[in-house]
């Protein structure tokens, strides 16, 4: 199954580009499914009718739903919380106040992803169109479960076997709450979800991103840190689509100005993301609300291209032989040497950009290797392995 993101600043259009490639793929044959991760949903909206938490049919090869998140949330995460709650009523938190503190922030949406693999396992759809929050909030829910995943791996296992061995010494000893297998299973339900879930977004034949961008200057300059930011994380950007341009036709002295302003910006889009295609939709004359007018604004954006391929293909992280080098290479485009910090620890390669982090697990032949530089190469980071030297491994052991 193909399945394409779309995300962008809020209020640039990405809900309507989104419900026009569904309505695009459909006509083209694909059977389509087009879903909403954005808490204030609107696809709806675009389309023009009434849209719940269940799949919906609302056209020939098209289906369309708006996730619940609190409904995915209680599904996914009542047995920890019960246990959370528990615990904090044990510690003297009153009972509302528990309930709310149990829920740790985020996971409501991280729950929304679970669908996608609901979706893929299905089998009943050939394209999945996820409709995304505003960047921010995409790249948020993106992140979480490759940092939820490093917790469950590496911490889970030796909590759950403490656990196992004090349990019959605590339960003399104290009235406090202690996990169950019940919840440690929850827990490897949840680490099995995600990992799945970010192997397919990860995938880049199967998945992509394509953002949707005005021409303006705040809009462009948030795009270009979000490209760098899905880039660190391992998502590919196969589009950027520039929306609302100002069409060549209008004449009207007001918009004089305006047209050369989208025609500045316009190159500003196409120097920054290139060579990612960029996608153009025109400014239309009245809202594109319903089947019909989505279908015209598909038309325009894809002209003859399949909308279910892969526009652009590029491979954030690569490890290759250089001499005696092994070179493990990351794309990060449109980032300042002061923005980035990077070093190693045991088998793990650590990547600061902003306020994002990402924890590399180093493959099998950088594992016996050191670190030897790292600098900028080609709009990314480049990081040097080799063998140590004789020299220093004897001066270690010394």
């Amino acid at each position: 199954m193909r399945i394409l993101l779309f995300t962008g600043k809020g209020g640039v259009g990405k809900t309507t580009v989104a419900a026009a490639t569904a309505v695009r793929a459909a006509q083209a044959g694909h059977r389509t499914m087009v879903t909403s991760t954005d808490p204030a949903h609107s696809l709806a909206d675009s389309f023009g009718v009434s849209l719940g938490d269940d799949v919906t049919e609302i056209g020939e090869n098209l289906w369309a739903e708006q996730i619940d998140a609190q409904a995915r949330l209680e599904s996914n995460w009542r047995d920890i919380q019960e246990h959370v709650i528990s615990l904090l009523n044990w510690v003297g938190v009153d009972a509302v106040e528990a309930e709310e503190l149990s829920v740790i922030p985020g996971l409501d949406e991280i729950f929304s992803l679970t669908d996608m693999r609901r979706h893929a396992d299905s089998g009943r759809y050939d394209v999945l169109i996820v409709d995304c929050a505003p960047t921010a909030e995409t790249l948020r829910l993106l992140s979480l479960p490759e940092v939820m995943n490093w917790y469950i791996e590496r911490i889970f296992p030796i909590q759950r076997g403490v656990v196992r061995t004090i349990r019959p010494v605590l339960t003399r000893v104290t009235s406090m709450p202690i996990p169950d297998d019940r919840i440690f299973a929850a827990v490897e339900r949840l680490h099995r979800n995600l990992e799945v879930v970010r192997q397919m977004l990860t995938d880049g034949e199967r998945s992509s991103v394509r953002l949707v961008v005005n021409p303006e200057k705040m809009v462009i300059a948030e795009a270009r840190r979000t490209y760098t930011y899905l880039s660190l994380f391992g998502y590919r950007v196969d589009a950027v689509v520039a929306n609302r341009i100002i069409p060549e036709e209008v004449s009207d002295p007001y918009f004089v100005k305006w047209k050369d302003i989208h025609a500045e910006h316009l190159q500003t889009i196409r120097e920054s993301f290139q060579p990612v295609p960029i996608l153009r939709a025109r400014l239309f004359d009245q809202e594109l609300v319903g089947t019909k007018l989505l279908e015209r604004m598909g038309t325009e954006i894809y002209a003859d291209r399949d909308v279910t391929r892969v526009l652009h293909r590029d491979v954030p992280i690569r490890v290759r032989k250089r001499g005696p080098w092994y070179v493990l290479s990351m794309r990060l485009p449109f980032v300042e040497r002061g923005d980035i910090d990077v070093h190693r620890k045991g088998d793990e390669l650590y990547v600061r950009v902003g306020t994002y982090k990402r924890n590399i697990v180093l493959p099998h032949a950088l594992q016996r290797l050191e670190v030897k530089q790292a600098r900028f190469a080609e709009e990314g980071l480049e990081v040097r392995f080799a063998e140590r030297s004789s020299g220093q491994a004897r001066a270690e052991r010394a």
